[in-house]
């Protein structure tokens, strides 16, 4: 039999990173979080946690969390609509920006927990039991989990025209591109390596500023600080190869495969 309030601690530590914030989470002292953790591998005969800063979770650790949050989604099933459990997700921050918020509105008698990481990074979280559901570039479903195909979230090579002016009067090319700044979310994100790869069929060493906000991303495209791949709906302007003024993408609704990607959500 599995002791349920251990295992809610294991979870809590997993999620939050440290027995701290499990303890503040589940309104007990983190020496209560500790002796249920401690009590649970010694039952089970494996270390559950890599203690650390943050604290992981082992394999074994990592797939007991997974059934901890399965169950507490059945018993969320069953709670009164006055208290319902929150459903953990991780999802891109683009689409955070665009799209996922009116979906969650749909379903007003849910509480969501929302995490943000690259989209071809979400399904990492979920392998490792620290949230219920991804949106993710990746087709291949977790082990025990499903995979609907949502759609796709549709980019442009975004730039101010007078960036477009200045750094790509000649055209858009290998050359061109590794001379002019590009606009890069963080460490995780290629689309602007992979727009670039998909255009001049080269790996183009880029000189990037990291901007981790979806709306300082477009604000700073707009102010000419450096070119970027921006979702269609949240541009008003031209694109780096179609110029500054119209993109041909946009106006029809259709990726012509030069400005603009398509990627899975």
């Amino acid at each position: 039999m599995l002791d349920y309030p251990a295992l809610q601690a294991l979870a809590a530590v997993l999620a939050t990173g440290s027995f701290e914030a499990a303890a503040a989470q589940l309104h007990v002292t983190p020496s209560a979080v500790s002796q249920r953790v401690k009590a649970l591998e010694q039952r089970r005969g494996a270390v559950l946690v890599i203690r650390g800063t943050p604290c992981t979770g082992t394999a074994e650790g990592l797939r007991l969390a997974r059934h901890q949050q399965t169950v507490a989604l059945l018993e969320a099933e069953l709670s009164p609509p006055e208290a319902p459990a929150a459903l953990r997700i991780a999802v891109n921050a683009d689409s955070l920006a665009t799209w996922v918020l009116p979906a969650l509105a749909a379903v007003p008698e849910r509480l969501f927990e929302v995490l943000t990481d690259d989209q071809d990074h979400t399904a990492e979280r979920l392998r490792r039991g620290e949230v219920v559901g991804v949106v993710t570039s990746l087709a291949q479903a977790v082990p025990g989990c499903d995979v609907v195909r949502l759609g796709a979230l549709r980019y442009l090579a975004t730039a101010a025209p007078g960036f477009i002016r200045a750094h790509f009067a000649e055209g858009v090319s290998a050359a061109t591109l590794a001379a002019a700044p590009t606009l890069t979310y963080d460490s995780k994100d290629r689309l602007q390596a992979d727009w670039v790869r998909q255009v001049t069929g080269q790996t183009v060493a880029l000189r990037a500023h990291r901007l981790p906000s979806p709306e300082a991303f477009v604000a700073a495209a707009e102010l000419g600080l450096g070119w970027g791949m921006n979702p269609a709906e949240s541009w008003r302007g031209g694109c780096i190869r179609c110029g500054p003024s119209r993109c041909w993408c946009r106006s029809t609704g259709r990726a012509c495969g030069s400005c603009a990607g398509r990627w899975r959500h």
